[in-house]
């Protein structure tokens, strides 16, 4: 009986002091907890944009300079350059989650490589007659996009400090890219279709999928949630279906010994370095 009134004479003390607890929140204080509430609520996905250079040292051993090779033989003065390195811009966006991986997408462009002279040369195709033509080139142009997965290995982004100290990241990616093929107009080139040289060219034209994994870093340059990043990858890129088509859909290619086997595939895989310019953000 004794506890029973013990009991309820403190239900009755907490139910008197409750109010002037309560009392004592200010309005501020009330509104600062509105105010986590709401923080915590919004800021729920972390992202980044980036702007980055890419420096390409592809594989020395490919098709086009065996070509370069051949076709500067039959170039007098003139020679034709291996392609050994490439350079590119391009732009990623990404977005965090489950704290430690982001997807990301983006897109690149690679500057023109190869060979463009200046003057008259003489092209003496085999079996052909010599030509004089007038400033011949070969240049290739790339152009794709890719999407891929990252996973942070060290101190990864997070939405409430966003970038705060030297991050370490691996990333895997698909993409599918295009390639043009700037070669003058004179080359003697090869209709599969007739098994027959043409000495008439337009530009040659391809399509290929695209992989690549690396490793990079970041860091936060305390500037507008600026980060700069750096990254090495190796990229798998090989075009095998370059060529164009005649009026009667033919198809025409190129080739470093005039056969249908010595068809040039435009192998541009290779090691990448890359430095990029990034804005981390929350939202």
């Amino acid at each position: 009986m004794r506890f029973a009134k013990l009991f309820l004479v403190s239900a009755l003390i907490l139910a008197i002091a409750a109010p002037v607890v309560y009392s004592q929140e200010t309005e501020q204080d009330i509104i600062n907890r509105y105010l986590q509430k709401t923080e915590k609520k919004h800021v729920s996905k972390l992202g980044w944009a980036s702007l980055h250079f890419t420096g390409n040292r592809i594989n020395r051993h490919n098709d086009y300079n065996d070509f370069a090779t051949n076709i500067s033989t039959s170039l007098e003065g003139g020679e034709v350059a291996w392609l050994d390195q490439a350079f590119s811009f391009g732009a990623d966006f990404g977005v965090v989650f489950k704290n430690k991986y982001a997807w990301f997408l983006g897109g690149e462009y690679w500057l023109k490589q190869g060979t463009s002279l200046s003057g008259d040369f003489t092209y003496t195709p085999a079996g052909g007659t010599p030509t004089i033509i007038t400033d011949p080139t070969s240049e290739v142009t790339v152009y794709g996009a890719y999407t891929g997965f990252q996973y942070y290995l060290m101190n990864p982004p997070t939405t409430e400090n966003l970038l705060t100290k030297l991050c370490v990241r691996v990333n895997a990616s698909v993409g599918f890219y295009g390639v043009s093929w700037d070669l003058f107009p004179e080359y003697q080139n090869l209709n599969l279709s007739t098994s027959t040289s043409v000495q008439g060219n337009e530009k040659f034209a391809g399509t290929a999928p695209a992989f690549s994994i690396g490793a990079g870093v970041d860091y936060p340059v305390n500037f507008w949630n600026m980060a700069v990043g750096i990254d090495m990858s190796y990229l798998y890129l090989n075009f095998n279906n370059v060529a164009w088509y005649n009026a009667q859909d033919e198809e025409i290619v190129a080739t470093y010994d005039n056969t249908e086997d010595g068809r040039v595939d435009l192998a541009l895989s290779g090691i990448r370095g890359k430095i990029e310019l990034k804005r981390y953000f929350s939202w």
